[in-house]
């Protein structure tokens, strides 16, 4: 199959695909493909220069293999050898925006794949009876971070390992650099690459199509001397074709110039026509009597956009950071002159998490814009002198517009793709101090920003984020409950101020985290009180949310009159013997099987172990925990505190290692072990108060692994 396939088709009178338009040799490879045709291989890597078309062919193909779509299209008009088998459409997950991780869940999702860890999806696969068909289209656009290299890791982690498992037949459109490395260590004939910029693969008859079509005012193209006419038009479709060289891209670029801005244009004059996608900048720009550098300088901001686009309130701003002047004029002026290479999007309201409009008036206000195709971007950034000091620009200027330097505040943009700007400005390890950001940001892009980081270069809140980040991104929680667990995680790590911080941003925490010691083996844990010799307690100041007079337990009964015995309110575990500072528990008589356990007691309003005979050690009566205002339920990675005068839920735990342990004392203190240690919450709540929105979680055994990926989403 070959480029000279196009000849054939065109001679045997077959019309072309509707919405390709050529492309007859590729077509007919993938077709082979799609029906497993003897010979074929498992594997088609499709790759090309931005701009060659690689997407519209892989849509074009995806419209022939979707049974109700087919029925849309002119199939019998087609070249019977370009049109794939009626059959079962194939699984197309879109890597766009995705990290490699999120994208293997979709994957495992489709198929209802029982895996509870990455590493098991592949065997999963590889087991089934029946091959399975995927389309992996746009790999270029993979990861929330485009300075990530998203696509890289995608390649690596997910479609390697796919076209290595037999049963899995696999379509992906992948950047040219990656293609080979793609397709390496798989055996010959199972694997082949379409470069769509290699002679035999090329389409220049079909680039001639395109561009007429665009300029044919049966399309939709205004009437100009040189669309209405055919005689005119087909010669200037052909030329050009002829400069484009292959890349619709170009092509498509200068018939939207052309169309646009008509004026003084000469269609016989091929030095108006870009060879390049730059030069469809320039030739714009001159043609409307501007600078060039001045459309690229505008264009720069969008560039670099992150995400779905640029708030278009932020346009200014940071064209003014890049340009290193004020081009408010040039963009008042520059509509005209920007519109070829831009386009709108409407924002994705129930895309923030936080469900927070900060800085987003109204629906004009948050309107969106991008360039219309990653290629203008690429070419954009190259054309400046120095990538790393325009995003440096670009990054103060967001920070600029923080209103108070308040992230609850902030326009969603900023807050959840600083961190994008800063990494390629490398400056990411300076911004990573700020517990507001860490909790009012997207996890998924701060997170994929941050791991992209070498780890010796982050300071200590930021690996107590990284670590935190598999919980952020599992529960899909708001600002509110990802403070929260961010509050609790600063404690376990030794980062007090950082947690203490998050209780003075605003955020409504349903808990204070006092104390948390890291200890292995921890079986249960208990609330409980020791009465203090002398009447008088050790523990001085009475912790948050409590009254100083312990938990209610039960204790010796005061004397007629007397003042009631003192008590120090005490955590006790269950720990392995030996563990130091720990007491064996008795066994019965006779018994010398197994480790029996010990004691060890902790304060349980502050830090400190507590040296003191566990017998002594008071339980809460049944009366104190009824009539307690709280109580708790568990699983296996999750525990809920709810209020008993209305149940409602007022605070959500979910733990990244199995719960060993847990306990809430009648004064609200809730202590809980994992396998990592244990960690004591006075619960804020004074009343009965709205839910988190943390969805419920899994009853079934824990994923100790969750920190290896976005297994949570999947959960």
């Amino acid at each position: 199959m070959s480029a000279s396939d196009e000849g054939i088709a065109a001679a045997a009178g077959y019309a072309p695909h509707p919405y390709v338009g050529g492309r007859t040799a590729a077509f007919r490879a993938l077709a082979a493909w799609r029906m497993r045709w003897p010979g074929a291989p498992r594997v088609i890597v499709l790759t090309g220069n931005p701009g060659s078309g690689r997407s519209r062919l892989v849509t074009g193909f995806l419209m022939m293999c979707d049974p109700g779509y087919r029925k849309q299209l002119p199939l019998d008009d087609l070249d019977p050898a370009t049109v794939p088998p009626d059959l079962p459409a194939p699984a197309v997950p879109n890597p766009s925006g995705r990290t490699a991780a999120q994208l293997l869940w979709v994957i495992a999702d489709h198929f209802g794949l029982t895996a509870d860890r990455a590493d098991d999806i592949f065997p999963e696969l590889a087991a089934r009876e029946e091959p399975v068909t995927i389309v992996v289209p746009d790999v270029d656009r993979a990861g929330p971070v485009r300075a990530a290299q998203e696509p890289a890791r995608l390649v690596r982690d997910v479609l390697k390992p796919l076209a290595a498992t037999g049963t899995v037949q696999l379509l992906a459109d992948v950047p040219r650099e990656l293609a080979a490395e793609l397709v390496e260590a798989l055996p010959s004939g199972q694997a082949q690459i379409i470069d769509l910029d290699a002679p035999e693969w090329a389409d220049p008859k079909g680039l001639v199509r395109h561009a007429e079509t665009a300029l044919d005012p049966g399309a939709g193209a205004p009437d100009l001397p040189f669309t209405t006419d055919a005689a005119v038009r087909r010669p200037l479709a052909e030329a050009l074709a002829g400069r484009a060289d292959g890349s619709r891209l170009t092509v498509q670029l200068a018939v939207q110039s052309l169309l646009l801005q008509p004026e003084g244009f000469d269609p016989a004059d091929e030095s108006l026509l870009p060879a390049t996608v730059g030069e469809a900048l320039d030739l714009h720009a001159r043609r409307l009597g501007v600078d060039p550098q001045t459309l690229r300088l505008l264009l720069a901001p969008l560039a670099f956009a992150e995400g779905d686009g640029l708030p278009v309130q932020l346009w200014g701003p940071l064209a003014n950071a890049v340009a290193g002047w004020d081009m408010s004029q040039d963009l008042a002026d520059g509509m005209l002159l920007a519109a070829p290479f831009i386009q709108p999007v409407e924002p994705d309201v129930e895309g923030d998490a936080d469900g927070e409009a900060a800085g987003a008036g109204d629906d004009d206000d948050r309107m969106l814009l991008r360039l219309q195709h990653p290629g203008i971007a690429e070419e954009i950034r190259s054309g400046l002198p120095d990538v790393r000091d325009a995003q440096t620009k670009i990054a103060m200027a967001l920070l600029e517009a923080v209103p108070q330097q308040n992230w609850a505040k902030a326009d969603p943009y900023i807050r959840d793709h600083l961190a994008a700007h800063t990494l390629e400005a490398g400056l990411l390890p300076q911004l990573l101090t700020d517990p507001g950001l860490f909790a009012h940001a997207d996890p998924v892009t701060l997170r994929a920003a941050i791991e992209a980081v070498p780890l010796e270069q982050l300071g200590a809140p930021a690996r107590t984020y990284l670590r935190t980040a598999p919980l952020l991104t599992r529960s899909q929680a708001p600002a509110d409950v990802r403070a929260a667990f961010l509050e609790s995680a600063f404690v376990e790590d030794g980062l007090a101020p950082y947690a203490e911080a998050l209780h003075t941003l605003g955020f409504d925490l349903p808990w204070r985290t006092l104390w948390s010691v890291p200890l292995a083996g921890v079986r249960a844990v208990t609330a409980g009180s020791l009465p203090q010799e002398g009447g008088e307690s050790t523990a001085a100041e009475p912790g948050p949310g409590t009254d100083g007079a312990g938990s209610g337990g039960e204790g010796p009964a005061p004397a007629s009159g007397g003042p009631a015995p003192a008590l120090r309110p005490v955590a006790a575990f269950v720990v392995p013997e030996g563990t130091p500072g720990s007491r064996t528990l008795p066994r019965p008589d006779g018994d010398a099987s197994g480790d029996g356990g010990a004691l060890l007691l902790h304060d349980l309003l502050r830090p400190g172990y507590v040296d003191a005979d566990p017998a002594q050690v008071r339980l809460p009566s049944e009366e104190a925990r009824a009539a307690a205002p709280f109580g708790f339920s568990r699983g296996a990675d999750y525990l809920r505190v709810w209020a008993r005068a209305g149940q409602e839920v007022v605070a959500a735990l979910l733990s990244d290692t199995p719960l060993t342990g847990a306990d809430l004392s009648p004064d609200g203190v809730l202590v809980v072990a994992t396998e990592r240690g244990v960690t004591a919450r006075q619960i804020l709540a004074a009343a009965p108060a709205a839910a988190p929105t943390v969805p419920a979680q899994r009853s079934g055994a824990a994923d100790s692994a969750a920190s290896d990926g976005l297994e949570g989403d999947h959960s």
